[in-house]
């Protein structure tokens, strides 16, 4: 069993090459067909010179990558409107759009503000409208701001455009590697370095409350376990035992850790470890590898990959009493790394389709299995914080890049990297309103 379980371990270091500071560049894939014409109309700039910021176009490329809306090309519109009493709402009908946003940004103070309207065409109903503002280092922040609000009054459902996602990049080549972890906006903008090592850094995973990172690095050689703020870059290390220290995940509380420990005995194990305390628990008891939990999204059972029968599937556990574990994953022959959704009724798992490994989701009432993804090497996936969407790790080319995959399998989209290659994406829990 060790023995599998490093082969496993090099296999998934073997994901990682060389990259340097490469940005994330954004390509749709895949869209659903029956996605919605809205024209979101170039803001207004309520002063002289240039504006700042293209508000709108930022806007149309989030509502874009959602897969669910198709903005309205701006060289067909034959008006551009800053407020809803210039739109002439026949002239819109005949572009066959559905909704349009209106807007404008001015001067205000040391900063910006920016006033936005949302309206249904057919009917010329106000739908959303809001003024919000920002200093010049935070107008991009803004837009996505008008986009989440745009997104939730348009489908229901919280936009998720102003979370951000952790990612592992990877500098030179072997055997000199500088290994990084970053943080950036969920479309791959304002990047920042969290951690830096010439070892591995592996498995990145964030607090429910998105002010934290839980992080492994073998920075001295050996597996460990680090939580680092983000804020003050404080990090600690919570967990350097003998043998593996591996996949770290919070609890919904923020108060525990599940993490994958191999003890004297060499059996590679599921835990649960008190932040506070120190206090270690055991949740796996098989001879066999049990390894990637996952909580509940009550933090009353963890999902965890066990081999125990024969082959890698996925299990669920009793926090309160975890003596036997259940079977989940019943479709395939390989099940692995499992995550689950927000509102806790599906996981997403890397499920082997034929000879490809892909992403596919289980729902966890029926346990019916959906393949979403196409790729031939597919991992890692993480939920938005809204549930529609997953983003993981895939090849293109032989080179690593992540992904992004509608719940429903009808859009998708791929963040290539300049150049280099990024892996074990972990998408941020909502930021605190």
């Amino acid at each position: 069993m060790k023995k599998t379980f490093a082969v496993l371990v090099c296999w998934a270091l073997s994901w990682f090459a060389a990259a340097a500071n490469a940005q994330l560049v954004v390509e749709i894939t895949r869209s659903a067909e029956d996605a919605v014409p809205i024209a979101i109309v170039p803001f207004g700039w309520e002063s002289s010179g240039t504006a700042p910021f293209d508000v709108a176009e930022v806007v149309a490329a989030d509502l874009r990558r959602s897969g669910r809306f198709a903005p309205l090309d701006r060289k067909t519109m034959i008006d551009r409107p800053t407020q809803g009493d210039q739109i002439r709402f026949q002239d819109w009908r005949y572009l066959k759009t559905d909704f349009i946003t209106v807007g404008k940004l001015m001067p205000e103070g040391e900063g910006y503000a920016a006033q936005f309207e949302l309206y249904n065409v057919l009917t010329g109903q106000r739908l959303a409208g809001q003024r919000l503002t920002a200093n010049a280092n935070s107008l991009r922040a803004l837009a996505h701001r008008i986009s989440d609000i745009i997104f939730e009054q348009l489908t229901g459902v919280r936009g998720a455009f102003s979370t951000r996602v952790a990612f592992i990049n990877v500098e030179g080549t072997p055997p000199k590697q500088r290994y990084k972890l970053i943080v950036a906006d969920y479309d791959g903008e304002n990047q920042q370095v969290i951690a830096t090592s010439d070892e591995p850094l592996m498995s990145p995973a964030w607090s429910p409350d998105g002010q934290r990172i839980a992080y492994v690095s073998f920075e001295n050689k050996a597996s460990a376990i680090f939580v680092q703020t983000l804020r003050t870059g404080e990090r600690t290390r919570v967990s350097a035992r003998a043998g593996i220290n591996g996949a770290p995940a919070w609890s919904p509380d923020g108060k525990m850790l599940a993490l994958t420990l191999s003890r004297k005995d060499g059996d590679v194990d599921v835990y649960t470890l008190d932040l506070s305390s120190q206090v270690l628990t055991r949740m796996t008891f098989d001879p066999g590898i049990d390894t990637e939990p996952s909580w509940s999204a009550d933090g009353k059972k963890l999902y965890f990959m066990s081999d125990r029968a024969g082959g890698p599937q996925i299990y669920e556990v009793d926090v309160a009493n975890p003596q036997r574990a259940t079977r989940i994953s019943f479709e395939g022959n390989y099940n692995a790394r499992p995550r689950v959704s927000p509102d806790g009724k599906m996981l997403a798992v890397v499920h082997q389709d034929g000879g490809n490994y892909r992403i596919a989701v289980i729902d966890l009432a029926s346990k019916a299995l959906q393949v979403l993804t196409r790729g031939r090497q597919d991992e890692s996936p993480s939920f938005a914080p809204n549930g529609a969407t997953l983003i993981y790790a895939t090849q293109e080319r032989g080179r690593g890049v992540l992904a992004t995959v509608s719940v429903d399998g009808r859009t998708e989209e791929r963040l290539t990297t300049t150049s280099g290659e990024v892996r074990e994406p972990a998408w941020a829990p909502f930021p605190q309103r």
